[in-house]
C-alpha cells in the first residue's frame, strides 16, 4: 500500500491498514448510493453499512489473525480472552453518514493483553488504524514505531496557549440532557482560538495527532471509538488522560487528548470548572495581544 510508511515494519497495523481500507470503499460506495438510517436506541442510528462494514472486517481480521479477540461496536464479540483483541468501529460518525455530510472514518484499534493481566486492567495498545475514505487518509500507528498519515511521519501541533488553540470535542446522541459537556464547550469556546464539533471521534484524535487540532475531549466514549486514536496520539508526541491528568484506560468515562503542551491549563481549567471557582473574565483582544507580543 503506497499510503503505509516505507521501511517501518508493522507487524498488526500495515495488514490492519488493508483491511480498513477495504472497508472504508465499502462505505463509501453505500454513502454515494444512499442508505436508510434506523433506530438502535432511543437516538442512536445505525445504517446497512455499519453492519456490512463490521461484517467485512471480522472476516478479514479472522482470516489474518485468527488467534486475536474482536470487540466491535454492531455487536461482534469474539474470543475475548485471547492476548490480543482488536476494536472495531466500522464507521466511526453514522450520524454524518446518514444525513449526507462526509466526516466518517473506519478504526480498528489493537489491545495486548498479555498472561495474567486482570480482567478489569488494560492491556498495551499496539496498533491503531483510522481510515477516512471521503479524503483517502489513512492514519495508522504501531507502538515504539511513531504515527503516520499517507505514509509522512506526523506529529502533534507546537502550540503552548489555549488562546491561540484550535481543540474539538463531541456530543452523544444518548443521554444528551444529562451530559454537561455544553458548559465545557461555552468555556472553552470563549478562551481557544476555537472549537470543532465535527461529529468522529476516532477523526477527532488522529487530527490532534497530525496537528490540525491542538487538543480534543469528550465525555463516555467507548472503546472502538478511542483506542485507535488514543494510539495515534501517543505516538505522535502528545498525551491522552482523563480530565484530571491522570492515566487514561479504554473504559475511562472522560478523554482529553492534546498536544501535551496546553494540558496543564486545560486540565486547570477543567478542576476550575467541575468546582465553580476561579472562572475569571477572558482577556479582551488588546489583552490578548499583549500577552502574544510579551510571550515573543
Amino acid at each position: 500500500m503506497t499510503q503505509l510508511p516505507q521501511n517501518v515494519g508493522l507487524e498488526f497495523a500495515a495488514p490492519a491498514a488493508a483491511i480498513a481500507c477495504e472497508a472504508g470503499a465499502l462505505i463509501r460506495d453505500f454513502y454515494h448510493r444512499g442508505v436508510a438510517a434506523e433506530y438502535k436506541g432511543d437516538v442512536d442510528l445505525v445504517t446497512e453499512a455499519d453492519r456490512a462494514s463490521e461484517k467485512l472486517i471480522v472476516e478479514r481480521l479472522r482470516q489474518k489473525f485468527p488467534g486475536h479477540g474482536i470487540y466491535g461496536e454492531e455487536g461482534t464479540r469474539d474470543n475475548l480472552d485471547c492476548e490480543y483483541r482488536w476494536y472495531v468501529d466500522p464507521l466511526d460518525g453514522t450520524t454524518n453518514f446518514a444525513h449526507g455530510f462526509p466526516v466518517f472514518c473506519v478504526s480498528l484499534g489493537l489491545e495486548h493483553r498479555p498472561a495474567g493481566l486482570a480482567p478489569d486492567a488494560d492491556g498495551i495498545l499496539t496498533a491503531g488504524i483510522v481510515y477516512d475514505p471521503t479524503r483517502d487518509e489513512l492514519f495508522v500507528a504501531e507502538k515504539g514505531k511513531g504515527a503516520y498519515c499517507n505514509g509522512k511521519k506526523i506529529h502533534v501541533s507546537g502550540t503552548n496557549d489555549l488562546a491561540e488553540c484550535l481543540v474539538a470535542t463531541g456530543f452523544p446522541s444518548r443521554s444528551r440532557h444529562q451530559n454537561p459537556n455544553v458548559h465545557f464547550y461555552h468555556q472553552m469556546t470563549l478562551r481557544s482560538h476555537g472549537v470543532r464539533r465535527a461529529g468522529s471521534a476516532a477523526l477527532d484524535l488522529a487530527y490532534t495527532a497530525c496537528g490540525r487540532f491542538d487538543g480534543y475531549w469528550e465525555f463516555n466514549l467507548n472503546p472502538w471509538d478511542t483506542s485507535a486514536g488514543a494510539l495515534l496520539v501517543m505516538e505522535a508526541g502528545g498525551s491522552v488522560t482523563t480530565f484530571d491528568g491522570s492515566p487514561f484506560r479504554l473504559n475511562s468515562k472522560e478523554v482529553l487528548a492534546t498536544n501535551g503542551l496546553i494540558l496543564n491549563e486545560i486540565v486547570s481549567l477543567f478542576q476550575d470548572m467541575f468546582a465553580g471557582r476561579n472562572l475569571d473574565p477572558i482577556p479582551t483582544p488588546k489583552e490578548f495581544a499583549e500577552r502574544r507580543a510579551e510571550r515573543s
